[in-house]
Parts: structure tokens; C-alpha cells; sequence
């Protein structure tokens, strides 16, 4: 196995050392699935956008996504990773699987780590589907002959307490209640309105299982997380998910996959300064509670 996550030791301008060494920047995270940068000169969010712009592929902004999770931008392109409380964990996933429209890679950057916890959980998923190919063939077959659906049901107004807390206003990126249903059927949604405002919405099938480089395949859902951590006033997680044909998918279905997740899970314990490159495709990552300070900024590449 491959060191996970890779760790890329250096100093000076590290948007400089993206720009120079993006060949083997790029065949180095391909190989570990995440890379950190430690020791670089990246003192705010100002030197991590510089970065961003020095790695020099395309942005997917906050706008533009179907997050559910409460953020806001401090530049155009870099925003907060979850508004959710410290005491909130939120679970692995793959960012924004339970969507059709999802970025290729995630940057992360540390610009205040005076806390304990907070780590950022990582798995890499193409070692999670080895082990399920093996001990659940049976649900890997399921889920690659149906894909899954997913339920959540978002406030009319943010909600920063909860990690499912963003807006249908926000998420979908209209104002009014026919604008949401134009875009929602244009996405493949279903859709109900209540009482309170709020939206309950279910995907269309979406793929469980994909392909990357090298012939391998990976757990890429949102699977772990909503049925660990989809729990607030307007969402139960037990509801959350179903196989493509409706049937829902129990704890006796998940028990194999939250398993070897675990076993499988490094975290990643940040230091001021650190900047991590996820391929989102092959590692699922998350965030432990924490107490204290904490500040970590993401960034998405399309």
C-alpha cells in the first residue's frame, strides 16, 4: 500500500511549487489518493487561494454545488468546510455523492488548529470496495445493478446547527417555489412540500460504484454519512437511503461497509499552515468533533 495520506514536506510559496511540479504533483496523488503540504508558506486564505490558482485547473464553486451543508466563501472560490457545531461529527463521504454534480478533487487548508479533536478523517474507498467485493458481494452487485437514491429535507432558511442545514433557496439557486421544481425536475428529482416551509426532496438512481484509473473501483456514495449522520429536526437518517428500486437500505446492509471504512480510516491531525489535495473520487473524508478553535477552509476543483 501506498503512504496515505502522502506527505509532501517543503517550504516557500507553495502556489509557486503547485505551478512547478504539477506532472508529478498530479501522478502522486493518482498513486496515495491525498497529498498534505506541510511546512509551506501559506500564512491566510489569501496565500491558500494563490495556491489554488497555482495548481491552475478549474474551480467548482460553493454557488454553483448541491451541498447540503452550511458555508460561507472568503474569496470567490475558498469557503468555510461546515458551519455545523464542533460537537457535530460528520461522517465519511465522498463530497457531494448524493448529487449529480460533484468536483473531481478538494483542497483543504488549516488556518487555525487550537483544538482538541478536529482531525479530518480519510479512507480511501477503492481499498473499502476490495474488502466489500469480498465479504458482501451480494450488496456491491446490488448497488452497481441499481445504484441508490437519497431523501433529505432542507429548511427554507439556512440552519447552521445542523450539518444538512443549507437552504433549498441556497441549494438549488433560486428564489421561488416554481423555480425550485423547474430545476429540481430538470435534475430527475421527486419532490414534497411541508407545512413548514421546508422541501423533502429524493434523487433519481445515482451510481454507488465508480471506475478510476488503473482498472480499480470504489465505495463513491454518500452512503456512510447519511445513514451514520443524516439526524436533525427534518431528517432521520433510517430514511435516508434506498437501493434504486426503493427498497431501503438497513443496518444488516451497511454493517460491512461502516466496518471496513473504519479499519481503513487515517486521520489527517492538522497543523497551521497544512493544505491537503483529496481525489474526491477515491477518498472519502469527514470531521471529527473537536473543542477550541478550528478554522479550516476548502476549495473544490471541478
Amino acid at each position: 500500500m501506498s503512504e496515505f495520506p502522502a506527505i509532501i514536506r517543503g517550504g516557500g510559496d507553495l502556489a509557486a511549487f503547485l505551478k512547478t511540479n504539477k506532472a508529478a504533483v498530479d501522478a502522486a496523488l493518482d498513486d496515495a489518493g491525498a497529498l498534505l503540504f506541510r511546512g509551506f508558506d501559506v500564512p491566510d486564505a489569501q496565500a491558500f487561494d494563490a495556491a489554488i490558482e497555482g495548481y491552475g485547473e478549474p474551480g467548482f464553486t460553493y454557488e454553483d454545488s448541491l451541498s447540503n451543508a452550511v458555508r460561507t466563501n472568503v474569496t470567490p472560490r475558498v469557503f468555510t468546510a461546515n458551519e455545523a457545531p464542533p460537537s457535530t461529527e460528520i461522517f465519511l463521504h465522498h463530497e457531494m455523492a448524493q448529487t449529480p454534480i460533484y468536483p473531481s478533487k478538494l483542497f483543504f487548508y488549516c488556518e487555525i488548529a487550537e483544538m482538541k479533536g478536529g482531525a479530518t478523517p480519510l479512507c480511501r474507498s477503492d481499498w473499502v470496495m476490495d474488502r466489500l467485493a469480498k465479504e458482501a458481494p451480494d450488496f456491491v452487485a446490488r448497488l452497481e445493478a441499481e445504484g441508490v437514491r437519497y431523501t433529505n429535507t432542507m429548511p427554507g432558511a439556512d440552519d447552521a446547527g445542523s450539518g444538512q442545514g443549507r437552504s433549498w433557496r441556497s441549494t438549488l439557486s433560486v428564489e421561488t417555489k416554481e423555480e425550485a421544481e423547474k430545476r429540481l425536475s430538470d435534475l430527475g428529482y421527486s419532490w414534497e412540500w411541508r407545512e413548514d416551509g421546508s422541501l423533502r426532496v429524493t434523487t433519481a438512481a445515482l451510481p454507488a460504484v465508480r471506475k478510476v484509473s488503473k482498472g480499480r473501483k470504489t465505495f463513491f456514495n454518500q452512503l456512510i454519512a447519511a445513514f451514520r449522520g443524516w439526524s436533525d429536526s427534518r431528517n432521520s437518517a433510517d430514511k435516508s437511503i434506498t437501493f434504486g428500486g426503493g427498497e431501503p437500505i438497513r443496518a444488516e446492509h451497511m454493517a460491512p461497509a461502516i466496518e471496513a471504512a473504519d479499519k481503513l480510516t487515517v486521520n489527517c491531525d492538522w497543523q497551521p499552515g497544512d493544505v491537503a489535495l483529496v481525489d474526491n473520487y477515491t477518498v472519502m473524508h469527514g470531521r471529527q468533533p473537536f473543542e477550541g478553535k478550528r478554522r479550516v477552509l476548502a476549495s473544490l476543483v471541478a
